[in-house]
């Protein structure tokens, strides 16, 4: 099991231990199984084992580690493991599994020991901030191929898994091996591992053999409902090895990789808004970089974003011209780093409670600072009446209230979907052809437009009140941002039963 410190910046490449052979390995930092004869030095020590494992010409069996247990071994740069067993078979290594999650005080991260992958490919899952169950997987499926289970995935979560026992209709992508497990579904995963023990054992597996034992368990989990977040694998490399040759080339395939690249571009949200994906995330990466040099944490460059805003509130309520234009550029570069502020937490891994409560809340005060700003400056060149004047505060207050209720509603609907996700409620007919949708590039940039999401809410500002005035902007967010409400709330709606 490899774990680097993904801290420390971009981690060297490494592998998992490498499946035990009958002729020595050559010199590796990653633990070789031991041999019959003395093994070569190495730079760190080669895990603990409860006694010493048979020599095999198969894959070696899956190891388990916990996720805190993961992290702390991370912190030093060191290579690990939780804990060594001899190999019982598919039942014995599958009871072996129930019971670390029956014992687990954390989550769990089931992987084979047969594994060569990138630091950051395992680092996709283990160093997840929502810590929640997932599954490492590469975008398209080659049939036929038993190293490489097919799964589909819809909605960047893992909906059906397959092995050898299980067929899936209308695979999307493969299955990688890598497999976390949350806290909160380690009792699923006890179960699930047992049942398969159970049947394994009875010889109702089919053609399942040892080397299987995450896709099983994928496929088990999946099955009673446990809510699987798909982890694209993407330029990274996540392989299973059972050969010398075919290690040394799967470690030419690591090395061929720019690892603090495929990183950033991991820290990059691929399907963001449609003023995010492209007015900013396609050269935000050099903030990042140059963010990360600096030694600035998200919260600083948030803010720096906060004050941004307030400046451009400041232009916004002179009411003149050339104000107006330098407040919209100034709003503009303030989302930038709103942008950058989760892409630099993403990409130096350091993820807080604090960090995010921070920037969700100051989304909402920026916008509404803004509109104070316009109001001001609108009311300062117009004519008082009975809403104030020309009833720009009237137009302020209620745009406030609207995306303070359309959040309310984000909000709660996510917690209410997740609390039904568990449950395994479906999405019903609405959310089959949303996903049908979401195929179509148009059909799916269009509805990303048509909720105005906080990107282009900016724009939406700040190329109204350059252009126009404040008047026109916040009858520009009532008219869009309602439509938006009664189109959201509407397919929530319908999306419940």
């Amino acid at each position: 099991m490899l774990v680097a410190d993904p801290a420390t910046g971009p981690p060297p490449e490494r592998t998992t231990p490498a499946p035990e052979r009958t002729t020595p390995a050559p010199e590796r930092t990653a633990p070789a199984p031991e041999r019959t004869a003395p093994a070569p030095e190495r730079t760190a020590p080669a895990p603990e084992r409860t006694a010493p494992a048979p020599e095999r010409t198969t894959p070696a069996p899956e190891r388990t580690t916990s996720a805190p247990e993961w992290r702390a071994s991370a912190s030093k740069a060191t290579v690990t493991a939780s804990r060594g067993t001899r190999s019982g078979g598919l039942p014995g290594d599958l009871r072996a599994v129930a019971d670390l999650a029956r014992s687990g005080a954390g989550p769990v991260a089931v992987l084979p020991g047969d594994l060569v992958a990138h630091t950051e490919a395992l680092a996709l899952l283990l160093s997840d901030p929502a810590r929640g169950t997932g599954a490492l997987v590469s975008s398209g499926y080659a049939e036929g191929d038993p190293e490489l289970p097919p799964v589909r995935a819809e909605r960047a979560k893992v909906v059906a898994a397959g092995n050898s026992f299980h067929t899936v209709s209308g695979p999307n992508a493969a299955f990688r091996g890598v497999l976390h497990v949350a806290e909160a579904d380690l009792a699923s995963l006890a179960e699930v591992a047992d049942e398969l023990a159970d049947l394994a054992q009875e010889d109702r597996l089919g053609d399942a053999g040892e080397s299987e034992v995450t896709a099983l368990l994928l496929a088990g989990l999946v099955r009673v409902g446990v809510p699987v977040r798909a982890a694209p694998l993407g330029r990274l490399h996540c392989e299973r090895v059972t050969t010398q040759p075919a290690a040394d080339a799967a470690m030419t395939r690591l090395a061929e990789v720019d690892e603090s690249h495929a990183r950033l571009q991991a820290a990059i949200k691929s399907d963001d808004g449609f003023s995010s994906t492209y007015l900013v995330s396609s050269w935000s990466g050099h903030l990042v970089r140059a963010a990360a040099r600096l030694g600035l944490s998200p919260n600083a460059v948030t803010g720096l974003s906060v004050g941004l805003a307030g400046l451009a509130a400041v232009a916004f309520s002179s009411g003149r011209r050339r104000a107006m234009v330098a407040g919209a550029v100034l709003l503009y570069l303030s989302f930038v780093l709103d942008c950058v502020d989760g892409q630099l937490a993403r990409y130096t891994r350091t993820f807080s409670p604090l960090g995010a409560w921070l920037d969700a809340t100051f989304d909402r005060v920026k916008e509404y600072v803004v509109y104070v700003g316009l109001a001001v400056g609108y009311a300062g060149g117009a004519d008082v009446g009975a809403l104030g004047s020309d009833g720009i505060w009237a137009m302020a207050v209620a745009a406030m209230l609207l995306q303070a209720v359309r959040h309310m509603v984000d909000f709660s609907f996510a917690d209410a979907r997740a609390e039904a996700g568990a449950a395994g409620a479906g999405g019903g007919a609405v959310a089959r052809v949303q996903g049908r949708l979401d195929g179509n590039t148009a059909a799916r940039w269009l509805r990303k437009i048509i909720v105005l999401p906080i990107g282009d809410r900016m724009v939406l500002i700040g190329v109204t009140a350059a252009l126009f005035d404040a008047r026109a902007t916040f009858l520009a967010l009532l008219a869009w941002g309602g439509f938006a409400f009664l189109y959201t709330l509407t397919g929530r709606i319908a999306r419940s039963f």
